[in-house]
């Protein structure tokens, strides 16, 4: 699987797999060498395999995203403190004119900091089109403490202002303003109601040390009871697949060596949040928080904001075309 975006623009007829190794460094084109060279600096990438259900609560862009202004900026280049840098304007309205002016994107922060108090609420079944699950999960934490629901909902604060900065209008699925939840149908609903041309749901993974590395859940092709899928796979795709190439080159961090065979790309048909979305969606697990080396990342501040800038890539890649 190629990586869509104008660096890997008019692709190849597939190949037959040929293992993860050689997946994930075709994925790397030259513009991300160097940030591979830091990821393997860091710790090497092979661990034991693992499947989707360790995920946690789910659990370049020609035109890339604008630069964070300093007010959104790490304080140092160098900060691996969880404490965060000023954070953007709640403002859900674009704040500049721009090539994404009359787009719509949702970002979804992954659970709420406040599930951990309403677990009665967060347990309740709702149905998710196909079946009936969780509302919520309180998501799950570095061995530190540093929670998911912060994670995402920081990094969902520093997208907001990168796609703003674009001309996007951004509307957020919670912003720590409400005692817990939504609920993942809710989280779909919203996206819907929005008309978004783009819904990206944010989250870090909770498996088993030694498994590191980002990757992107996308749709199944789903048609049973109140889900129908099948109108936003492949929309779904192209996104995934765009801020999949722009997240490694942002970040430096290499797709999950435990899922997705090394593409960074896992399909999934038992999340309400997808399943019950009728508008491009995918969701990311920017790393795993139980692993060390990516919990170091992903409690940086600095890496937060290469992250969405990642993620903001991928999105104005996946809108301009």
């Amino acid at each position: 699987m190629s990586y869509r975006g104008p660096e890997f623009d008019d692709l190849q007829p597939r190949r037959p797999r040929r293992g993860a190794l050689t997946v994930a460094v075709a994925a790397l084109v030259p513009g991300a060498l160097l940030g591979w060279l830091v990821y393997e600096a860091v710790g090497d990438s092979e661990g034991s395999g693992g499947t989707p259900g360790q995920a946690s609560g789910a659990s370049a862009s020609a035109h890339p995203s604008s630069p964070a202004s300093p007010a959104d900026a790490p304080a140092s280049p160098t900060d691996t403190s969880v404490s965060d840098a000023k954070e953007p304007s709640a403002s859900p309205t674009p704040t500049a004119a721009g090539p994404l002016k009359g787009k719509v994107v949702v970002i979804d922060p992954g659970h709420n900091p406040g599930n951990f108090q309403h677990t009665a609420d967060i347990n309740r079944k709702v149905h998710i089109g196909t079946n009936w699950k969780e509302c919520d999960t309180t998501g799950t934490s570095t061995n530190s403490g540093y929670t998911e629901a912060k994670f995402t909902l920081d990094v969902a604060h520093r997208l907001r202002t990168l796609l703003q900065q674009q001309g996007a209008t951004v509307k957020l699925t919670q912003d720590g303003d409400r005692p817990f939840g939504p609920c993942i149908d809710e989280r779909a609903r919203i996206g819907n109601a929005a008309k978004a041309d783009a819904v990206v749901s944010i989250h870090a993974d909770g498996s088993g040390a030694g498994n590191r590395g980002f990757h992107v859940i996308l749709p199944a092709s789903v048609h049973k009871g109140a889900a129908d899928t099948r109108p936003i796979v492949g929309p779904s795709r192209d996104l995934g697949e765009r801020i999949a190439g722009s997240f490694v080159r942002a970040t430096g961090s290499a797709p999950s060596n435990y899922v997705g065979n090394g593409t960074g790309l896992v399909t999934r048909q038992d999340l309400g949040g997808l399943n019950l979305s009728t508008v491009p969606k995918v969701f990311l697990e920017c790393g795993n928080m139980r692993d060390s080396k990516d919990a170091a990342l992903l409690t940086s501040g600095a890496w937060r904001q290469k992250a969405a800038q990642g993620i903001s890539d991928g999105i104005v890649s996946f809108l301009r075309g």
